[in-house]
């Protein structure tokens, strides 16, 4: 019998960060509002968002590693039975109005880019991406399989060149920004506590990617390469924050990229049409795909618990009336809007998210990351 081949030192360690650094990028870079709200708006102060982000990925990467690893569980169910008991479904119940949540974000944010590269009523692009969702849902692993790939790699090589052609072309006021230490958009200066609390906020409503990372962790062999891989995650993670963030430097305070509802699509405007189509194209995409990850999941989270139980997968009609369920209430709760629905909606399940998740997590830490 051949032993499967062992991977190399350096693609475990960098394997966790590359599947979720993929699974992150949709719901939390792709219109730029999430950048705005979560550090941009604070102006020349606002990298110190991006530090607490860097870290508390990096953290809660290594300690999730680890508890997989100590603990010899690789799917989500199992280690949150460790970590919280009979408290795990709250995390599915949190889940799921995430899930919801950051569909209705994307229906709107799909409306606003129709909308302004196209001329189409905001409604039909809200409309669009909630019945792709459903019909690419009812279609399947393979196909969904598909589309995540192509929509990740085109999203990473249509954002390098965003962020390419806003540096190049406005490379001197992000520059000045910073020389002049400009916070002027917000009335009031933050806090260095409220900047580092606020990037918390951001790791906290994005901690339900770490799931989709499990599968990667069982190759890691050693408490040093836990670590290791989760601050290669961090970096990888972050990087994008950080690119959106200088980009939208070059712009502050202009209250028309600021308080867009996709600040990307205001910062492209200068350029060339061809840029705002192709980001209306890969983002529309990868807005797709996010959404459609979501409800995928979930459903296939619920078909394994009633495998377990009952022996049986779950009918078509099941999970058609588990899709359309979703999506309605998202489909009602984009009609809010993207700008509070990011602000206020992403914040309630940041908390949410931390406490399921992020501080069980931390509670664990000690033994996890200092006992023998």
């Amino acid at each position: 019998m051949i032993k499967p081949k062992t991977p190399s030192a350096l693609k475990r360690i960098l394997l966790p960060g590359i599947i979720l650094q993929s699974v992150l990028i949709g719901g939390g870079y792709a219109t730029g509002r999430e950048i705005v709200e979560y550090g941009g708006k604070f102006g020349a102060s606002g990298w110190i968002c991006g530090l607490a982000i860097f870290l508390g990925f990096s953290i809660i990467t290594t300690l999730s590693i680890e508890a997989c690893r100590q603990w010899r569980v690789y799917d989500y169910k199992s280690l949150l039975k460790k970590l919280i008991g009979p408290g795990w479904i709250a995390y599915e119940i949190v889940y799921l109005l995430l899930a919801i949540l950051i569909i209705a974000v994307m229906a709107s944010a799909a409306g606003e880019i129709l909308n302004s590269t196209l001329g189409f009523p905001r409604w039909i692009g809200v409309i669009l991406i909630i019945i792709l969702v459903g019909f690419l849902n009812y279609k399947g692993d393979e196909v969904i399989a598909k589309l995540e790939t192509i929509g990740t790699i085109a999203l990473f090589a249509a954002y390098a060149i965003f962020a390419f052609t806003v540096f190049s072309n406005k490379g001197s006021e992000i520059v000045a920004t910073f020389s002049r230490w400009d916070t002027s958009y917000l009335p009031d200066a933050p806090s260095i506590g409220w900047l580092l609390w606020t990037g918390v906020l951001y790791v906290g409503y994005n901690l339900a990617v770490y799931p989709a990372s499990f599968f990667t962790y069982k190759g890691i062999q050693s408490k040093r390469e836990s670590i290791l891989a989760g601050f290669s995650s961090g970096l990888l993670m972050t990087v994008p924050w950080f690119l959106t963030y200088f980009a939208i430097l070059a712009y502050y305070p202009d209250v028309n990229v600021l308080a867009a509802t996709v600040p990307w699509l205001k910062m492209l405007e200068p350029f060339h049409q061809a840029l705002i189509v192709t980001f209306g194209i890969v983002v529309g995409w990868t807005l797709v795909e996010t959404a459609t990850g979501m409800i995928h999941a979930f459903i296939s989270r619920v078909e394994t618990e009633v495998i377990e139980r009952k022996k049986v997968p779950l009918k078509k009609t099941t999970k058609a009336i588990i899709s359309a369920t979703a999506l309605i209430a998202a489909l009602l709760l984009a009609q809010v809007g993207i700008i509070d629905l990011v602000a206020k909606g992403y914040t309630i399940m940041a908390y949410a998210m931390i406490a399921v998740y992020g501080l069980p997590l931390l509670y664990y830490s000690r033994q996890l990351l200092f006992k023998k």
